[in-house]
């Protein structure tokens, strides 16, 4: 027997090399790479893993030319991470895509994957195959999300608007502006009922990208400000201007307003030295017919991508109008789209004359500036066309408004899935800790290996709880026996079925009722953490097989470097 083993391990390693001689790099199999896959899994979720909860901490990353950034975002932090490992880059992307699909549980998704896979490794080694793993997985998954949309989903016409509050408020409760909560809660609440838009066939739909969020230094964080209208960080072009315009009729221009010069290689061949002056003239008259164009159409408030310089403002200034130079053009595209205005690249019409039509002019209550600590906003006030909001935060420094603003997007992106889809769940473990009683149960009544990986699967739901306790600084394991001796009376006993409410009150160390705390979570946002991960883990423990190649080494050296050996150069 000792010596048929070594001759099977000397047939392997000839395959090996054999085929590294071929492919030229190398080749790692089997449970070699599953183990170096799962490992690279954990690690990532290692990473993140303290940052998890309302009590978690913060990570600070700086990058290779010294950028500092500070912040418990998970797609955030793994983004900053130049990660290597193609398995781990798996769980990267993972990240990524529940940032930009839910905006919100990054974090958690990314701690349910790794563990998924740490589970599966564990039954691999124990001579379960990786195909009834997958299979067991995908049959888990299936089961949890029915469940959930069964069981665990709460529709918002039962509890209210304050739900969409609460939901904006546990979003938060993680971050920076946590204990701010309740102000910034309402105001990102506001600012997304006001973005509603109503599609043609019905759907309502509220877009993130219509919420314009600006930062200024200085102040408290309850100093930020909720604004009806687009703040544009601009100024008016000249300080005799006026400040304020109500019934503002806005033209959004994509053109210079200078003085017309002659294009690079155009030449004007003068003969007489008076026609010089009439030329010079006539230049700056092109630019003031334009002016005088748009103007004429009604336009009081000219809002322009490229320059106006000082002579044309001028004119401006005498029709007491508003002239704004140098707007970035995704706000120039975002007022065009609020105000009804028509983004005009030329004044050119088909005949090749210049007109400028009122038709495509936007329309607001008011255009005004306001002082914003230091800095100088100008806001469109009540566009008529589309509603628009903007935020305005306030904080001490970059750090902190940077962070601010990523807490500010996720609560918008959760408020925004709950609007749409009008269902919330109950947070803080409740979830997870049901469907692990739920999945084990229901792993009981299947005959096939599988029960093993459905098993495996609902004792990997538990890592939620488990993790927020530890980084509460509770007892992980006291706290979640009791939060599945909960939810296994409300599972058996069908008169308690309201404790598959009850979930973790971190700040107390209790177990408690989160559906009446308001501690509420998107559905759509479990729901879709809980397939993604399963989908990723999937993915890792396919592969059993690693071939990675080695760069190819260039024969001999080039002309510029034998010259510069040479001393040549």
């Amino acid at each position: 027997p000792c010596c048929s083993i070594s001759k099977n391990h000397l047939h392997s390693s000839w395959r090996s090399n054999s085929m590294a001689t071929v492919i030229n790099g190398t080749r790692v199999s089997g449970d070699e790479v599953r183990s170096q896959n799962v490992m690279a899994a954990v690690s990532i979720s290692n990473v993140v893993k303290s940052s998890l909860g309302p009590v978690g901490l913060d990570k600070m990353m700086v990058d290779d030319v010294g950028d500092v950034t500070i912040t418990n975002d998970g797609a955030t932090i793994l983004k900053l991470l130049e990660v290597e490992h193609p398995a781990a880059k798996v769980l990267v992307e993972l990240a990524d895509l529940q940032d930009q699909e839910i905006g919100d549980g990054t974090t958690s998704v990314v701690i349910i994957a790794a563990e998924l896979l740490r589970r599966a490794e564990q039954l691999i080694r124990d001579k379960i195959h990786p195909t009834t793993v997958i299979s067991g997985y995908r049959h888990a998954c299936k089961e949890a999300v029915k469940f959930m949309k069964d069981e665990m989903t709460i529709g918002t016409e039962e509890l209210g608007k304050d739900a969409i509050v609460n939901v904006a408020k546990t979003s938060m409760s993680s971050k920076l502006i946590g204990p701010e909560s309740d102000y910034f809660a309402q105001m990102v609440v506001e600012a997304m009922l006001a973005v509603k838009r109503t599609k043609s066939n019905g759907d309502v739909k509220y877009p993130v990208s219509a919420v314009n969020v600006l930062k200024a230094h200085g102040g408290r964080a309850k100093d930020s400000r909720f604004i009806s209208g687009y703040a544009l960080p601009q100024t008016v072009s000249s300080q005799m201007m006026a400040k304020r315009i109500d019934g503002a009729k806005i033209a959004c221009l994509d053109f210079n307003l200078m003085k017309s010069k002659m294009k690079m290689g155009v030449q004007v061949l003068i003969s007489d030295p008076e026609q010089l002056e009439a030329v010079r003239k006539r230049e700056s008259d092109i630019t003031k017919e334009r002016i005088e164009k748009i103007l004429a159409a009604g336009a009081n408030v000219v809002l322009t991508t490229q320059g106006i310089d000082d002579m044309c403002l001028k004119y401006f200034v005498e029709a007491g109008a508003i002239a704004v130079r140098r707007v970035a053009k995704h706000d120039m595209r975002a007022i065009a789209r609020s105000t009804g205005a028509t983004l005009c690249m030329t004044l050119a019409d088909m005949e090749g004359e210049e007109t400028y039509s009122p038709a495509m002019l936007g329309h607001a209550e008011a255009v005004y500036q306001d002082r914003i600590c230091d800095d100088e906003v100008l806001i469109v006030h009540k566009p008529k066309a589309k509603s628009s909001a903007s935020i305005i935060l306030r904080g001490a420094n970059d750090f902190m408004l940077d962070e601010m603003e990523r807490s500010i997007h996720d609560s918008l992106c959760a408020v925004k899935r709950v609007l749409e889809s009008n269902t919330v769940v109950p947070g803080g473990g409740a979830v997870e800790a049901a469907l692990s009683i739920y999945l084990e149960d229901f792993a009981t009544h299947i005959d096939t290996r599988e029960q093993l990986a459905i098993a495996e699967f609902a004792q990997a739901m538990l890592v939620i709880p488990k993790t927020l306790a530890v980084n509460a600084a509770l007892d992980a394991t006291d706290l979640v026996a009791k939060l599945r001796a909960i939810h296994n009376t409300a599972m058996k006993d069908k008169t308690k079925s309201g404790l598959k409410w009850v979930g973790l009150d971190l700040h107390a160390g209790t177990v408690r009722d989160n559906r009446l705390a308001g501690v509420l979570e998107p559905g759509l946002s479990k729901i879709k953490s809980l397939k993604f991960a399963t989908e990723a883990a999937i993915t890792i423990l396919r592969i059993d097989d690693m071939i990675k190649m080695q760069p190819i080494e260039k024969e001999g050296e080039s002309a510029y470097e034998k010259a510069q050996r040479e001393g040549t150069l």
